[in-house]
């Protein structure tokens, strides 16, 4: 790939930047779920969120400040002349925010994931966040085999991009379920309770595989890849319900390590297309099998006075074998045929 490309440190001090952005959007989306009667724009989590975009928009426009202004783009480092426009994307939907909430109010419920300021601002983010994941891409000088230190950069930039994505679909999000709301799911009790649990379970499972197939089509994935992307993401999921599903986010910090596990022992890659598709369907798998079981393990008992509330097997056996499915289709798509190296 022809361009330009950022240094190791540069993409490094991108991401340290980013996570202070994305702790301040996590902040705020505690803020929105867990206090009552905000109708202010001012809040000190608006100001860790706002003074982290300030930072990160100062550095990038340290790193174009040279050949932006001459009008030499083709200097500006891979991803980064798109994060320098949803820089600015940014600052015009910050701007619009304000104004939204003086019009219409601070919204604290699902409305928070539609305003259309949020969505500028959620887009924006991610455009950033992956920078320095693009520009790493671009860069033919490390090794195939990087591992996780020289890769820390993408590789938490990716669990950020990755988790701001699972924020604005947090209607759909299976790790704000507590473990007795998945034991109640996944019973017959309720059959439209259940189907929102294993709906909320796919579009969670796309969330959390995709990057990890996106990275491992580029490079061998480094133990510990996989753990971050589940730790950032349930680091927020715990944020959101005010800490009170932990339980169920210590299986997914499980469900990381073997899946960490898993890619060890398979080395997916588009090189090896029969690799790549045995661990998109097996992380699915022992991901899901993992949040089950932790969630039957830490549960408090279903509330049944008439006997007539039962566990559903196929639902809790067949559920991880749906996501295992999902993925296989997935690595379908993302590696077709086997590619020649690089």
């Amino acid at each position: 790939m022809a361009g330009t490309t950022a240094s190791y440190r540069t993409n490094l001090v991108t991401t340290l930047l980013g996570t202070w952005l994305t702790i301040g959007l996590m902040l705020d989306a505690w803020a929105h779920n867990n206090v009552p009667g905000l109708e202010t724009f001012f809040t000190p989590w608006h100001a860790v969120f706002y003074t982290g975009f300030l930072a990160t928009a100062a550095w990038i426009w340290w790193i174009v400040r040279g050949p932006l202004p001459a009008g030499r783009f083709g200097e500006i480092p891979v991803g980064y002349g798109a994060a320098i426009v949803a820089v600015g994307v940014f600052a015009a939907s910050a701007a619009g925010d304000m104004l939204w909430h003086n019009i219409f109010g601070v919204e604290q419920t699902i409305d928070i994931l539609f305003s259309p300021t949020h969505l500028g601002l959620g887009a924006a983010m991610v455009t950033i966040l992956l920078a320095p994941v693009r520009s790493a891409w671009a860069d033919r000088s490390p090794p195939a085999e990087p591992g996780l230190r020289r890769l820390l950069p993408s590789v938490l930039s990716t669990a950020l991009a990755a988790t701001v994505t699972l924020l604005f679909l947090g209607y759909a999000n299976a790790f704000t379920f507590g473990s007795g709301d998945v034991a109640v799911s996944l019973s017959t009790l309720d059959e439209g309770y259940t189907a929102g649990l294993v709906t909320d379970m796919a579009v969670t499972n796309l969330v959390l595989l995709l990057p990890l197939l996106a990275l491992a089509r580029r490079w061998t994935l480094p133990f510990g890849a996989a753990t971050i992307i589940y730790a950032v993401a349930g680091a927020l999921s715990a944020a959101i319900t005010d800490f009170d599903n932990s339980d169920l986010i210590l299986g997914v910090l499980l469900a990381g390590v073997c899946v960490d596990l898993l890619a060890r022992w398979l080395r997916p890659g588009p090189q090896r297309p029969i690799r790549f598709r045995a661990f998109a369907a097996a992380a699915p798998l022992a991901t899901w099998t993992i949040y089950i079981v932790t969630a039957y393990l830490t549960s408090p008992p279903v509330y049944n006075p008439d006997d007539t509330v039962q566990a559903m097997p196929e639902v809790y056996t067949g559920a991880p074998i749906v996501q295992a499915l999902l993925g296989l289709l997935v690595s379908i798509l993302v590696v077709p045929t086997a590619s020649r190296p690089t």
